[in-house]
């Protein structure tokens, strides 16, 4: 049987319910109800702001760190590089610029375990 967890938001009244088959360990459903209470404030923050332009802006940011959250939860790097170096772009920082980064990144604090070449490049042509 279905369950179902309501969160509202005491500034706005928005309510968000999540519906499903919850796992039986206390933990879990702690956080069922402290992750659908805070998407409820978030998107009530969201919802709340007056400027359209700056309400896009932020669904566009919220939507891209789940996206990207739920990429890496489920371990596809390519997904997370993807969508990494398209927020990258979206904020004007060119391909070339991430590289150039990556470089002096590694050239500061070393290569990975394995060392020189053994790493990927950061952001591979598509």
């Amino acid at each position: 049987m279905a369950e179902q967890y309501v969160a509202s938001d005491k500034r706005t009244g928005l309510e968000v319910a999540v519906t499903g088959e919850f796992p039986p360990a206390h933990e879990d459903r702690i956080r069922i109800a402290r992750t659908a209470t805070l998407f409820t404030r978030l998107m009530s923050t969201i919802l709340s702001t007056e400027n359209e332009s700056q309400r896009r802006e932020r669904f566009l940011a919220v939507e891209t760190q789940l996206e990207l959250a739920e990429a890496l939860i489920r371990e596809d790097m390519e997904e997370v590089q993807r969508l990494m170096q398209q927020t990258m772009e979206r904020m004007g920082i060119s391909k070339e610029q991430l590289d150039e980064l990556a470089r002096r990144i590694i050239d500061q604090f070393g290569q990975g375990p394995e060392g020189p070449g053994s790493e990927p490049p950061l952001f591979p042509e598509n």
